[in-house]
């Protein structure tokens, strides 16, 4: 049996399906090629049939997208087939996912039938479908909670009929991981034809075991996992394309590989936040803000002597530049050293002492530790008047008829330097003026606005981090102006590289 493991995402069909998170044909587009980059072999688009934009989408993604598999959802529905099949009418490759619920309770209060009648319809709608497709992939809907023996006959009757992959879903969310790799084993050895299509797996996250369930299904025979960027779907979201894929690579004892270019992994998950205006949580694994992060003095100091200490994958595989070596009431003098060093600034043991004992007391205090701070610590000041860069004059033109505008003076070095620029939005605008300025490649790799006070005459503190030429950098600020609070904070961070 072939070791690869194809990738279908379905961030745009399933993982779109959280409320609020609804997104447009051209976001659709975007994130699409974006998938293909990350060299998903599938890609399901949509259910055309439930709406115009769904219908659209498709088709439009079917335009654009070369090298995946287009597919798109229907019922076991002969208009869905139809329709369906229309939107994919310009697909490269294009694939019809259509099936039924196989569970007794799906039978019986869903669609008020009975076993024989639902292995009918389920062989109906995908010779229907293979009217207009070669690649028709069925799905057992709550195959979970649907007993095997039944299960087994369900299968081997559409792939009698047709079907090049058959999906073993876990709506639910409601196995367990030895209760999902088993029903993958008996499908692998009670139905004789199973050799002639696909084992996919399909899980839920309502019990938190998504990604174990889909790596059982794994070990057990499934050659195809659906997953989405970031776990998001329904409910409590589906299996994470993510996780999946770096347990795969991570675990050298798995004789299994996919084709996912790991790189892309962490601006995707990126995109998809954007996108759907759905944050990540920060202990999200692989992808969140704090997967690489340490705060752990004992943590701390096993990484800085050696990565594998504690962790078990780069977090350059997945397009994160570093580990995070956080500084907090935790962290030991390893740490501490390791971000003088980072600032250029060498202490002897003696002054390391000092300076962490200092910290400490500071540490207690202060949730957020800045490199502003460990520079106090140690006699080094950095305030406005010393820094090569600093912010002289900023105005700003916006409105909900107008382009935003922004005209931006910097003394640099004791030189008043100035520039205007437009943006999509003001801050935009003026940190656009001050890369002209600046005429540095910098990349704004994370903005954050925290309130401080509250009311109208809110005190906003900004960080932003930005990239320039592989490092980071760090700025703050902050002020009743949220725009020129985040300008100073972006100046306070390529001041500290310039």
């Amino acid at each position: 049996m072939d070791n690869k493991i194809y990738i279908f995402d379905t961030t745009l069909r399933d993982g779109e399906q959280v409320p609020g998170c609804q997104l447009n044909t051209i976001e659709k587009i975007e994130l699409a090629k974006s998938l293909e980059q990350l060299n998903v072999d599938v890609i399901e688009c949509g259910f055309p049939v439930s709406s115009p934009g769904d219908f659209n989408s498709v088709v439009e993604i079917s335009k654009n997208v070369t090298n995946p598999v287009i597919c798109a959802l229907t019922r076991a529905v002969e208009k869905d087939i139809e329709v369906a099949a229309d939107a994919l009418h310009y697909a490269k490759r294009g694939r019809i996912h259509t099936g039924i619920g196989t569970s007794d309770p799906h039978i019986k209060y869903k669609f008020n039938s009975n076993r024989e009648e639902i292995i009918e319809r389920a062989i109906k709608a995908v010779k229907y479908a293979r009217r207009f497709v070669d690649d028709v992939e069925f799905y057992a809907e709550d195959a979970g909670r649907t007993d095997n023996e039944y299960l087994a006959r369900v299968v081997e009757a559409v792939i009698a009929a047709g079907a090049t992959v058959v999906n073993i879903p876990d709506t639910t969310g409601y196995c367990t991981p030895w209760e999902y790799g088993e029903k993958i084993k008996y499908l692998i050895n009670n139905v004789p034809n199973v050799d002639k299509a696909i084992l996919s797996t399909h899980c839920h996250n309502d019990l938190g075991m998504a990604t174990a369930n889909t790596i059982s299904g794994v070990m057990n025979g499934a050659r195809q996992v659906e997953v989405t960027i970031n776990g998001i779907g329904e409910r409590a979201g589906n299996t994470s394309l993510e996780e999946v894929v770096m347990t795969l690579k991570c675990r050298k004892d798995l004789p299994f590989y996919t084709d996912i270019d790991a790189k892309q992994i962490y601006k995707n998950s990126r995109l998809v936040s954007t996108l759907m205006r759905m944050p990540v949580q920060p202990n999200k694994a692989v992808v969140g803000r704090n997967a690489f992060a340490h705060s752990s003095g004992i943590h701390q100091d096993g990484v800085l002597k050696n990565r594998e200490s504690y962790e078990i994958m780069d977090p350059m595989d997945v397009g994160v530049n570093d580990s995070v070596i956080a500084l907090t009431a935790r962290s030991g003098r390893a740490a501490l050293k390791h971000h003088y060093d980072r600032l250029g600034i060498h202490l002897s043991p003696d002054e390391l002492t000092e300076a962490y004992n200092k910290f400490l007391l500071l540490a207690d205090k202060k949730k957020d530790i800045n490199d502003s701070d460990l520079m106090v610590i140690v006699g080094v000041n950095r305030n406005e008047a010393q820094r090569k860069i600093r912010l002289k004059f900023l105005q700003v033109i916006c409105g909900k008829n107008s382009v935003p505008m922004a005209t931006v003076k910097l003394n640099i070095d004791g030189e008043i330097c100035q520039a205007t620029s437009s943006g999509n939005g003001p801050i935009d605008a003026a940190f656009s003026a001050v890369k002209q300025l600046i005429n540095r490649k910098i990349v704004v790799e994370e903005f954050l606005v925290q309130a401080i006070t509250r009311g109208s005459d809110d005190v906003g503190k900004v960080h932003v981090q930005v990239e320039n030429r592989g490092n980071l950098y760090y700025g703050f600020s902050a002020n009743t102006d949220i725009i020129t609070a985040s300008v100073e904070a972006f100046v306070d961070a390529i001041s500290k590289f310039i």
